[in-house]
């Protein structure tokens, strides 16, 4: 998963259950299409995640194919700018994924009403970087220290020596000690409660300190109020470098300076096309696709296209 405020999100356009059909795209294209079309909303989208977690194809390949699932109009990459009600502002990356291809125009409408969106819900504060990584579970202690609220009932003999609890009695009661110190307490708070205003004699301090830590519990405290965040730009970024279409020319999500290459010169390599380019009416067909079918169709492995 994504660090909070980015990865995949929903464009919205399809019910949960609806089946996907990439049968337009390429074989492998279709694959990771399929692929992260079941990622969890929040799933981290960069070419690097997806080829850690895909079991046939590298970062290379995925790639490729994240810029063609961008040109076939399943893709788009925006940056949103939060502006949150305590004054805090930010840039956010989101991955916006949608089953169905859009238009160019679709997608063009579809930034332009995230204007004033109110976020407040999807927004957390502290984003960290997009590919940040997961932190590694801390090694483990050779033996457990004692809780705070176990070691403030068993040093309440040092403030009174009338409420000397066993260790029996730091177990029973450390929850609601603890309880305490979740509430806003200090371990100082529950001393003075359980040692303050004693009896001359104190039979039973086990049942005396339950009695006081239940009648005497603080409040809870009330969480902060959720600050409202909207977004208060949306730019489209190119899927490769991020640049923004403010400052660069976008072409089905991609800028011309990644995508494609030769659209100045006329000629655009099939590695940079949705499909393998054929001559229209003149015969001539693809020989690598052509070859890589017919392995396909006798049951033969096929080389990795666009590799």
């Amino acid at each position: 998963m994504a660090k909070s405020g980015y990865g995949k999100r929903l464009a919205g356009d399809a019910e949960p259950d609806t089946e996907p059909d990439f049968a337009h795209l390429l074989p492998r294209d279709a694959e990771l299409a399929t692929f992260v079309d079941h990622l969890p909303d929040g799933a981290a989208m960069g070419h690097k995640a997806i080829a850690a977690a895909h079991p046939r194809y590298g970062q290379q390949a995925v790639r490729t194919s994240l810029n063609r699932l961008t040109d076939a109009g399943h893709l788009r990459w925006v940056k949103e700018h939060l502006t949150v009600e305590d004054g805090t502002m930010r840039w956010v990356t989101r991955t916006y994924w949608s089953r169905a291809p859009k238009s160019p125009d679709w997608w063009a409408e579809f930034v332009r009403e995230r204007h004033g969106r109110d976020v407040t819900h999807t927004y957390r504060s502290g984003l960290a970087r997009a590919d940040a990584r997961p932190e590694k579970d801390p090694a483990p202690t050779p033996s457990a220290e004692p809780s705070a609220a176990h070691r403030t009932l068993a040093q309440l003999r040092t403030a009174d020596r009338r409420m000397a609890l066993s260790e029996g009695e730091c177990k029973q009661l450390e929850p609601s000690a603890a309880e305490w110190l979740e509430r806003g307490a200090s371990p100082q708070d529950i001393t003075r409660a359980l040692t303050e205003g004693l009896p001359p004699t104190v039979t039973n301090p086990g049942g005396f300190a339950r009695t006081r830590l239940e009648n005497k519990m603080p409040p809870k405290r009330q969480a902060p109020a959720e600050a409202r965040a909207r977004v208060t730009r949306a730019v489209m970024i190119c899927g490769d470098c991020e640049e923004p279409e403010t400052s660069v020319e976008l072409v089905n999500g991609i800028c011309t300076e990644c995508y494609p290459l030769a659209e100045r010169t006329g000629y655009i390599p099939d590695t940079f096309r949705a499909r393998p380019r054929r001559a229209a009416g003149s015969g001539v067909v693809d020989v690598t696709e052509r070859v890589a079918e017919l392995r396909r169709a006798a049951g033969l492995p096929t080389p990795r296209d666009g590799v």
